[in-house]
C-alpha cells in the first residue's frame, strides 16, 4: 500500500471594590480554546537556546498507519541518537496550559464596600536497508545517508543532487508526492538541506502496544531558527492550521519574515459566551485572519512557565519539559520554596497561523526578542449582581452602569466575531437589567392575572 505522505512541516496586591479585569489577570477560569477547536491542525514544539534546537512534530493525521509518512527538511545531518519518539500527552498538556481562556467574575454587592486581595501564584535496532534500495536511490542522484528504526518509526536521512530525481525516487519508493513538489524540494536542496523521512514500522508498533502515532522529536544544531511549512501546502486541499509552541530561556519569540500580531485580549463579552466559547473563539480568530488576509502569525500566549494566572492547566513539570527537549534544566539549581527554580528559566510562546501556499510562500523564520512580558488570549464575563436597584443609592448607580456595560459587551462581541448585534442584544435581554431579578410586589402575584377585569 502506498504511503500517504504528510509534508510538514509573590507580591500581595490590594484593590477596593471591584478589581479591574483589564489589569488583574485573576478570575475563575471556565473554558479554554485549545487546538481541538480547529480542523487540519498540526502542532510543533521548538525548544531553542543559542544554535541548539529540539523540534517535536505532531499532526492530526487520521487513517491507517501503513499509509502514513512524514517528510521534513532539516538543516543538517541527523544521527540516530538525535531522534526520539515523544509523548503525545505532554503536547496536549502544553496546549492546554497555553490555550486562550475564558474567565468569569461575579459583581459584588454595591451596597457593601469590600476589599479584594490577589496573591500572585507564584533504543531500537538499526533499520535494515536493502542494497537494492540504496542502488535505486543512487540512480536518481539520491543518497541515503542513514537509516534508523526509532520506536515505531523507520527513518531515512536523504540528500539529493536535484529535486526531480528526489521526487521520482520518493514516488517509486511508495511515497505519494503531490504534483508541484519538485520546485519546493529544489529550494531546500539549494540551501544544502537534507530530508528526514519517516514511515511507521507496523511490527514495532504492535510490539510496543501503541494504537496511535506518537510525535517525533529531532535535536540538531544550526544557526537557522526556522520552520519549513511550504511542503505542507503542496498537497493541502485548503487552508491549514499550525500551532507553534516555542520554549526558550530568553523570552517571547516572533517571526521575522511575517508580521506577528497579538490577538485581541482582555475584553469583556456577554455572559452567554460561556456556553458558546468554542464558536466565539473560532469566529473571532477567523475574523482576525480575514482582516490580515491570511498573511499574519498570531500570538496567543507568552508566559513564564513557572506560573499561570488563571491556569487553564498546571505548568509543565520538569520531567515533561525535559521530555520536550529543554536540555538546560539539568544544569539548573534546586528547589526554591517548593517551586522548581529551573522552570522560571523556561518561557513559552504560542503562535497560531492559518495559511496556504499563496499567503505564506516562505518558511517561517524566528527570532528571540528577550521580552518576558506576560500575554495571554483572555476573555472576561462578569455576572451581574442579583440584588434590587432599590436596595441603596449605590445599587441604582450600579444598574445604570450595568446597562451601559452590557451595551459595550454586545458591541464588542459583534465587532470581534461579526455576529449580528441585534441577535446578541436579544440573547442578552438588554434593557431589562435588574428587573428579572426583582421579586414583584406580593399583590401583583395575587391579582396580576385579573387586573383590568
Amino acid at each position: 500500500m502506498r504511503a500517504r505522505t504528510t509534508l510538514l512541516t509573590g507580591a500581595l496586591l490590594t484593590a477596593l471594590v471591584l478589581p479591574d479585569p483589564g489589569r488583574a489577570f485573576c478570575g475563575f477560569y471556565v473554558a479554554k480554546a485549545d487546538t481541538d477547536l480547529f480542523n487540519s491542525a498540526s502542532k510543533v514544539v521548538l525548544v531553542r537556546d543559542r544554535d541548539r534546537t529540539v523540534i517535536t512534530m505532531a499532526n492530526d493525521y487520521r487513517g491507517e498507519p501503513e499509509e502514513f509518512a512524514l517528510v521534513v527538511p532539516v538543516p543538517t545531518f541527523i544521527e540516530r541518537e538525535q531522534i526520539h519518539v515523544g509523548d503525545r500527552a505532554i503536547l496536549d498538556h502544553l496546549d492546554a496550559y497555553s490555550a486562550p481562556r475564558l474567565v468569569e467574575y461575579y459583581d459584588p454587592d454595591p451596597c457593601q464596600r469590600m476589599e479584594y486581595r490577589r496573591l500572585d501564584s507564584a533504543a531500537a535496532p538499526m533499520a535494515e536497508l536493502s542494497d537494492g534500495a540504496a542502488k535505486s536511490a543512487g540512480a536518481f542522484g539520491v543518497t541515503i545517508e542513514a537509516s534508523y528504526t526509532v520506536g515505531e518509526y523507520d527513518i531515512l536521512i536523504l540528500s539529493a543532487e536535484e529535486s526531480s530525481g528526489l521526487e521520482t525516487w520518493l514516488r517509486q519508493s511508495g511515497y505519494r508526492i503531490p504534483k508541484g513538489a519538485s520546485e519546493v524540494l529544489g529550494s531546500y536542496l539549494r540551501q544544502g538541506m537534507r530530508f528526514f523521512v519517516a514511515k511507521v514500522n507496523l511490527k514495532q508498533q504492535k510490539r510496543l502496544g501503541y494504537s496511535y502515532l506518537r510525535p517525533l522529536q529531532v535535536a540538531y544544531e544550526s544557526r537557522k531558527f526556522m520552520l519549513p511549512v511550504r511542503l505542507g501546502t503542496v498537497n493541502a486541499d485548503g487552508p491549514q492550521e499550525l500551532f507553534v509552541f516555542v520554549l526558550t530561556r530568553s523570552g517571547r519569540v516572533e517571526t521575522t519574515n511575517y508580521r506577528t500580531v497579538r490577538l485581541p485580549s482582555d475584553v469583556e463579552v456577554p455572559v452567554f459566551v460561556k456556553d458558546d466559547f468554542a464558536d466565539f473563539y473560532r469566529d473571532m480568530f477567523s475574523r482576525e485572519v480575514d482582516k490580515e488576509r491570511m498573511r499574519t502569525v498570531f500570538l496567543e500566549y507568552a508566559w513564564d512557565m513557572g506560573w499561570c494566572d488563571p491556569c487553564a492547566a498546571d505548568p509543565l513539570s520538569d520531567r515533561e519539559l525535559q521530555e520536550l527537549g529543554v536540555f538546560w534544566l539539568a544544569d539548573a539549581p534546586g528547589d526554591i520554596r517548593g517551586i522548581k527554580s529551573q522552570a522560571r528559566d523556561v518561557f513559552v510562546t504560542r503562535l497560531h497561523l492559518r495559511y496556504t501556499g499563496a499567503t505564506f510562500p516562505d518558511d517561517l523564520v524566528f527570532q528571540e526578542t528577550g521580552d518576558r512580558a506576560n500575554f495571554q488570549g483572555r476573555y472576561v464575563i462578569r455576572h451581574p449582581w442579583k440584588g434590587s436597584p432599590n436596595a441603596c443609592r449605590e445599587a441604582r448607580d450600579y444598574f445604570d452602569e450595568l446597562r451601559r456595560r452590557q451595551d459595550r459587551e454586545a458591541e464588542t462581541l459583534a465587532s470581534l466575531t461579526g455576529w449580528d448585534l441585534g441577535e446578541i442584544r436579544d440573547r442578552m435581554d438588554i434593557g431589562t437589567a435588574g428587573a428579572p431579578d426583582d421579586d414583584p410586589p406580593w399583590w401583583k402575584k395575587l391579582w396580576g392575572k385579573s387586573e383590568g377585569r
